[in-house]
């Protein structure tokens, strides 16, 4: 399924294609999208899938105010990434998954507290 169709099958009211000036009530991230394998309320978003350190981002679709599609994006290799900024709704929690090397858990969770700070349960 392509992302026009893909964001056009959800409900009319959940994301709106947006045409003026960025919201300002909404952060903008642009990425490689794909639906949630496991819950169909959830978007993935690859964070900068060509750059050097891509990120895998997980959002609600009631977070998601805004799309706006971008040109594709192309690899070495000539394969066509599509793109688009998703505008998210300020305040929503969004989910960062990050690789890491299994090495030292104690110490991998004492780096990650400190960005964690007070969330809430996504």
């Amino acid at each position: 399924m392509n992302i026009a169709s893909y964001l056009e099958s959800l409900p009319p009211n959940s994301i709106a294609k947006y045409t003026e000036d960025y919201p300002k009530e909404c952060v903008p991230f642009t990425g490689y999208p794909r639906q949630h394998p496991a819950e169909k309320n959830k978007i993935v978003l690859i964070y900068d899938p060509l750059g050097p350190c891509p990120q895998v981002m997980e959002f609600k679709l009631e977070d998601v105010l805004h799309v706006e599609e971008f040109p594709s994006a192309v690899t070495e290799a000539g394969e066509g990434v599509p793109l688009i900024k998703l505008w998210i709704r300020k305040g929503a929690r969004g989910v960062l998954l990050e690789p890491f090397e299994v090495q030292d858990p104690i110490q991998f969770v004492k780096k990650t507290k400190d960005f964690r700070g007070p969330m809430l349960l996504y």
